[in-house]
């Protein structure tokens, strides 16, 4: 959500940031509006103003048993004028508001500019992509063989977009989502949360997935949303809050399914589990200051970072240029694995620092330390990791040429202390 009174002063400042966004100017525009509904709404303060000062004079004739028809009537009129001025100014505000409300986040000077992917930068590198002395298979290929990957009954049962992981399978996926929580609370300093998978349209709202992404989310018949990702309900921890500064910055995680129905992704990854329906996720969100946003935007983008060096994965950290940004996101690093059975980079966390752009939505306010009055807090969100692409990952960076995949060091206590998933008939 954007502040009118920023636009009002610099308006070219504003007009920039849509254009980094491939956006055509909108500052004229906008303010033509809020000029008109502040024109109303002073016009209906004066009519109230009027009325009163009218409502004074009828009681004062009244006791002096004068005549007061004519100022009666005056009072009669200004209620229509009134009326109609209220009206004018609630539809001009609720037009400013939708105008407001759908407009992406403005990025940060530092953020490139470009149309899409291909503007985007890479800023480093981690790790070696492994040589294989054999053809390496796509994870898909090397689940299906052994049976614990399956499809196949997923289609049955649910349609397209879903799997049933087992045995093996299904284990790795619980204990890479207990790595990355355990690796998380005790070394990144965040505190796990067990949030709520359904939500409300004002916590969608607050994180701006509504009105905007309504087609991409499932809905209830009874009202609710299912949760795109544990951003929403933890962001929404601050939601309508007063916070004081000593208490920042907060720092929370959570491993949850995600549900997203895909809609503008139509197409886009049909084979495997890089984009499906249900699909579980570790998430960090972090609450701060203006002051601070910046260097905890670095951690969290470092903490997601780390769980890729401790599985031993390689991967490149990317800063997404202005056209391929989230709407939210002031500025995202994306950081992206080597998956060697696509031959590719592949993103697996996506960390945004959103500025304050969430937190006007929601209401989310703290007081400065030794400051007056209260400003609004700068809300950031990451993936650390999507835990199907990470399990995509150590498939088809440790396969075996015999099928079989060998269990990074770092989740072997995870897997009750085994070393090596068995291939097929094994």
């Amino acid at each position: 959500m954007h502040d009118i009174r920023f636009i009002r002063e610099s308006p070219a400042a504003f007009d920039a940031g849509l254009k980094k966004r491939n956006l055509a100017p909108l500052s004229a525009e906008l303010l033509e509006i809020d000029k008109r509904r502040r024109a109303a709404i002073s016009e209906s303060e004066g009519l109230q103003a009027r009325r009163k000062a009218l409502s004074q004079q009828i009681g004062i004739a009244k006791r002096k048993g004068e005549p007061a028809e004519a100022l009666m009537a005056e009072v009669a009129a200004l209620e229509e004028s009134l009326k109609k001025g209220e009206t004018e100014a609630a539809r001009l505000d609720e037009e400013l508001t939708h105008r407001l409300e759908v407009l992406p986040n403005l990025p940060f000077d530092d953020v490139p500019e470009g149309t899409d992917e291909h503007g985007n930068v890479e800023i480093r590198r981690h790790g070696n992509q492994r040589n294989f002395s054999f053809a390496p298979k796509d994870h898909v290929a090397l689940g299906e063989a052994t049976g614990e990957m399956d499809f196949a009954q997923a289609v049955k049962i649910s349609g397209s977009r879903f799997v049933f992981l087992k045995a093996h399978l299904a284990r790795l996926e619980r204990a890479l989502a207990h790595f990355m929580l355990d690796l998380h609370t005790t070394e990144g300093g965040y505190t796990e949360v067990n949030p709520p998978l359904l939500v409300r349209d004002n916590a969608a709202y607050g994180v701006g997935q509504l009105p905007k992404f309504a087609e991409d989310m499932f809905h209830t018949d009874n009202g609710y949303w299912l949760v795109p990702t544990a951003e929403v309900p933890l962001t929404n921890l601050v939601n309508d809050t007063m916070l004081d500064e000593k208490e920042l910055p907060l720092r929370f995680t959570a491993f949850t399914p995600c549900f997203r129905s895909e809609a503008g992704a139509a197409g886009k990854d049909t084979r495997g589990l890089i984009r499906l329906h249900q699909f579980p996720k570790v998430e960090l969100v972090s609450i701060t200051t203006p002051e601070q946003s910046a260097t905890e935007h670095e951690r969290m983008t470092g903490c997601a970072e780390e769980v890729l060096k401790r599985l031993g994965l390689a991967f490149r950290t990317i800063v997404l240029c202005g056209g391929d940004m989230g709407p939210a996101s002031r500025k995202t690093y994306d950081i992206e694995v080597w998956l060697p059975g696509q031959s590719a980079y592949r993103e697996i966390s996506s960390c945004s620092n959103c500025g304050d752009y969430q937190s006007r939505r929601m209401g989310g306010r703290y007081r400065p330390q030794g400051g007056k009055g209260t400003r609004f807090l700068h809300t950031l969100n990451g993936s650390a990791l999507a835990v199907g692409r990470t399990l995509v990952a150590v498939l088809e960076n440790y396969q075996n040429e015999d099928g079989s995949v060998t269990i990074p060091e770092a989740l072997r206590s995870y897997m009750g202390g085994m070393s090596t998933i068995p291939g097929p008939g094994k």
